[in-house]
């Protein structure tokens, strides 16, 4: 085959770098962005952060002030060519052999940080947690144990859930100690059992159980001797615990032989104990929740700000900008130039990500104005195709920028995305939406007989009478995304 050369015409879409990176700071978290602020600031010596909060113009002198010099990649197509303006430094040029950095330079900085510093180291003290087995172990080292019993107990606690119970049978935690030491190779059941019984006093109560019927006794055993109902609560926990599951209240009438009302006290003292002693004590460290937009009421007005902590306000290094000289192709002046141009082109991403979440939250708040007003029966029904058209963005740019963004509002925070729900027809040819079909689940709910509790059915009719026409599945699954049992399961007593 003849080589040859070629002339052909074709269009084709090229992603720029500089359209990659605002396309990845847009998705990006409120803690990804600042993960990712770091790293420019560390990575690019053109890069600060604003330290002045009143200062309006630190977005807009990077983008504008840029030092004598021609680019090779313009911004928005055009080219920039400014005149630097020389820094002046506060310190003196020169200092006595003799004297010191701290006759000459406030020692501020240095205590403000070491303030920030032990606020930090605070902040992390405080934070400080322990697992259920660091707590049970922790309370074995102060319980005087032998050797053997020692190690059985170790072999206990670390066959415990994080729930509390016992995840594994006693059986098997004896044959995993055989051959370990000596003295574990002749262990028998009961010994085990013995200590087990020992953990099972422990901090919390109800720890190291094998089942639910065995931790609500074990916390009735802790319970004052004293206390009422505490005898048919532990013969209702011994024997009676499936009809108490299955909200048989006539059987446990029957052969318990109490009232009604006595049988409601019995349950009222059962219910105040724990199913899961061990979520008492968990080494999860709580997850903050940092709004990217507030939203608020003033003069009958709702406006919409962005949370000036949740996105760090970084400018262009003026003195290392001024550095740059027109003209010349030198090692270092090509990289001050390549870092400039890089932190312009960061700058106007995290501009434009502002601007787009903004504009976006903005809609959203237009739309759902109700829901600020009157709660999630309000909600109107909202997709992601309509606030795109009202921008005028894709809607894979909304998907990107309502992704882990949250919205202070004087209702709670939430997240962008739970302002957007599929609608249902209503018989006057109007739309719900999916949230406000929800609310008004949870209120009939709230709302019903406990000893007659209503069905999906029920609920539907309900609905269809409000001009909601909704089939009982829809009903059903509604429910179960609230978490809400059948109504067989929520039956008790009055």
């Amino acid at each position: 085959m003849k080589q040859s050369i070629q002339l052909r015409l074709g269009q084709h879409l090229t992603m720029t770098p500089q359209l990659q990176q605002a396309i990845r700071l847009l998705q990006l978290s409120t803690t990804e962005l600042q993960l990712e602020v770091q790293q420019a600031l560390d990575s690019n010596l053109m890069l600060e952060l604003a330290d002045e909060e009143g200062d309006e113009r630190a977005m807009e002198d990077a983008l504008s002030a840029i030092p004598q010099y021609e680019s090779t990649q313009a911004v928005n197509g055009e080219s920039h060519s400014a005149e630097a303006d020389p820094t002046n430094n506060d310190g003196p040029d020169e200092f006595p052999a003799d004297n010191t950095w701290e006759e000459h330079y406030d020692s501020g900085a240095s205590s403000s940080h070491n303030s920030e510093s032990g606020s930090r180291e605070y902040e992390l003290q405080g934070s400080a947690t322990e697992s259920l087995r660091e707590h049970l172990a922790w309370q074995m080292r102060l319980t005087p144990f032998s050797e053997t019993d020692r190690a059985i107990a170790t072999a206990i606690i670390d066959s415990i859930m994080d729930d509390g119970y016992l995840s594994e049978p006693l059986e098997d935690i004896v044959a995993s100690l055989q051959g370990e030491l000596e003295d574990l190779d002749n262990i028998k059941i009961d010994e085990a059992e013995a200590v087990l019984h020992r953990i099972q006093q422990f901090d919390p109560v109800g720890v190291g159980a094998r089942d639910l019927r065995e931790c609500l006794l074990i916390q009735l055993q802790h319970c004052d001797a004293d206390m009422p109902w505490l005898a048919e609560a532990r013969l209702l926990v011994k024997d009676r615990l499936d009809l108490l599951a299955n909200r048989d209240y006539a059987q446990l009438i029957r052969h318990l032989k109490l009232t009604e009302a006595e049988l409601r006290c019995v349950i009222d003292l059962i219910q105040t104990l724990n199913p899961r002693p061990g979520g008492q004590i968990t080494d999860a460290r709580p997850q903050f929740v940092i709004p990217d937009v507030y939203v608020k009421k003033h003069q009958g007005v709702w406006l919409v700000e962005l949370n000036p902590e949740a996105s760090p306000r970084v400018r262009i290094n003026s003195q290392y900008a001024s550095l740059i000289r027109r003209a010349d192709n030198s090692t270092d002046n090509s990289y001050l130039k390549n870092h400039l141009q890089e932190a312009r082109w960061f700058i106007k991403s995290l501009r434009s990500r502002n601007e787009t979440l903004l504009k976006v939250a903005t809609c959203i708040v237009e739309r759902q104005r109700d829901f600020l007003e009157h709660g999630d029966e309000a909600m109107k029904a909202m997709v992601l195709h309509d606030v795109a058209e009202a921008v005028g963005m894709h809607e894979s740019t909304i998907s990107r920028v309502t992704t882990q963004k949250y919205m202070h509002t004087p209702r709670g925070i939430f997240e962008l995305k739970y302002f957007f729900s599929s609608h249902v027809n209503t018989t006057v040819g109007g739309e719900c939406s999916a949230t406000a079909i929800r609310a008004l689940i949870k209120k009939l709910v709230s709302s019903e007989e406990p000893v007659k509790p209503l069905s999906d059915s029920k609920i539907a009719s309900i609905l269809l009478k409000q001009g909601i026409n909704v089939a009982r599945r829809t009903v059903a699954k509604y429910r179960e995304s609230l978490a809400i049992p059948p109504s067989n399961e929520r039956k008790r007593l009055a």
